[in-house]
């Protein structure tokens, strides 16, 4: 279990300058998105208003420490707690980082440093200060282990320190490495060289993150690519990259938006094997129309067709493929004449209900509109820290809801 302790940051300004691959390097006008979390009747709040985070400098250390105790007086604590210093800069540019690490350790939390390039460590000595302070975890955007690559790449001021910074990590603490592959640049024989030094140091996994350069790919504050000319890989490539690194090495690879090979992560219940686990659901008794992404439309229809209920339920994937970054503009492109009068749109889709109603019943019919589970799965940043069973509990938990949902709000036949 994790509780954040924010230290706010503002992307590009609180980590030395933007990586030549950051999300937000093009982001120059507000955006209002619209979600979940908006007042009923007005579309935009804090959670999906573009200049809301990028506009928050980094907090001073009373004040995380006090918003991190208010935290814990309020949950439920387990044994294996975890305090996640986090924010939108990079933590290792945090000017007040052993302050707030040796307030947290004096609280008696262990630590994981939430993802961090590593540019604001400049003397690879604060790693042993880190350590000392309760550290145990950390999520290190490698990117990769030549300094070169990693000057012109992330604008690393100090990449040999930022390097040497990561190996103490890993011989100290458990490292979950990241790395965002450029097709052409940190990837063949430089992915290999890197992947070869983590396991020598003793990192414990690596994520494998998709570059994004299209609107569809997940770029919906601005569709300007972000590394012109870069053309992704295809999602089947770079599965295959991701299941290839995790049989080459030992390390737990995991990728982002696919694959987990240990857990079989996404939809793990999607797989034949792991069939017999599908009888533990609820039968679906009513009919409805779920809205999801590209890449998850075919596991969940898999899943659907092994529940035998392709009768009552059919999916529609929107062109944008990562099911939480779905807007209006991916909405307004469904043919409506495919949508049952029970719409399921993904929980955390950055669309307001209002807008979502309005789209749907544009055509003149009547169309209840129901936000599914925030989750249906996990992908690699999350299924890296699960085991196999934790998954599947976690993905059956998420269908019965579902399907719970369905059968309540659904039409029945």
């Amino acid at each position: 279990m994790q509780i954040m302790a924010d230290i706010g940051g503002i992307p590009g300004k609180n980590c030395r300058g933007f990586c030549e691959y950051c999300y937000f390097k093009n982001v120059r006008d507000k955006k209002i998105l619209g979600c979940k979390n908006c007042p009923p009747g007005q579309i935009g709040c804090p959670h999906c208003t573009t200049d809301t985070n990028m506009k928050r400098d980094y907090l001073q250390p009373f004040n995380v420490l006090a918003s991190l105790q208010n935290n814990i007086f309020q949950t439920e604590l387990s044994r294996d707690t975890m305090v996640n210093i986090t924010g939108d800069g990079d933590v290792s540019c945090y000017p007040h980082l052993l302050e707030l690490s040796k307030g947290i350790h004096d609280m008696g939390f262990p630590i994981h440093l939430g993802y961090t390039s590593g540019k604001g460590i400049d003397n690879p000595d604060i790693v042993d200060k880190l350590t000392n302070n309760g550290v145990i975890e950390t999520t290190y955007t490698v990117f990769s282990t030549n300094p070169v690559l990693r000057k012109k790449w992330m604008h690393d001021p100090t990449p040999e320190a930022s390097i040497e910074a990561l190996k103490r990590f890993c011989e100290t603490c458990d490292v979950h490495a990241a790395s965002i592959i450029i097709p052409g640049v940190n990837d063949g024989e430089e992915l290999a060289r890197t992947c070869e030094q983590l396991e020598s140091w003793g990192a414990k996994a690596l994520i494998l993150m998709r570059f994004a350069n299209t609107r569809n790919q997940g770029l919906i504050l601005n569709s300007d690519p972000i590394v012109p000319g870069v053309k992704p890989q295809p999602i089947q490539e770079f599965e295959q990259l991701v299941r290839d690194t995790a049989h080459e090495y030992n390390l737990r690879v995991t990728g982002t938006p696919v694959c987990d090979p240990e857990t079989d992560a996404p939809y793990a219940i999607s797989k034949d094997k792991n069939r017999e686990y599908l009888d533990i659901l609820t039968k679906i008794r009513a009919e409805a129309t779920i809205i999801t992404s590209k890449i998850s439309a075919p596991y969940i229809e898999k899943i659907l067709t092994n529940l035998e209920a392709t009768d009552y339920v059919n999916v529609i994937g929107t062109e944008q493929e990562i099911a939480c970054l779905i807007t209006e503009e991916d909405l307004r492109a469904i043919d409506l004449d495919e949508v049952k009068d029970t719409v399921i749109i993904p929980g955390r889709c950055f669309v307001h209900d209002l807008r979502a109603e309005e789209i749907f019943r544009r055509d003149g019919n009547f169309r209840l509109i129901h936000r599914g589970p925030d989750m249906l799965t996990a992908d690699g940043e999350m299924s890296g820290t699960l085991t196999k069973n934790d998954v599947l509990k976690q993905e059956l938990i998420a269908f019965e809801d579902l399907i719970e949902l369905i059968n309540y709000m659904g039409v029945h036949k």
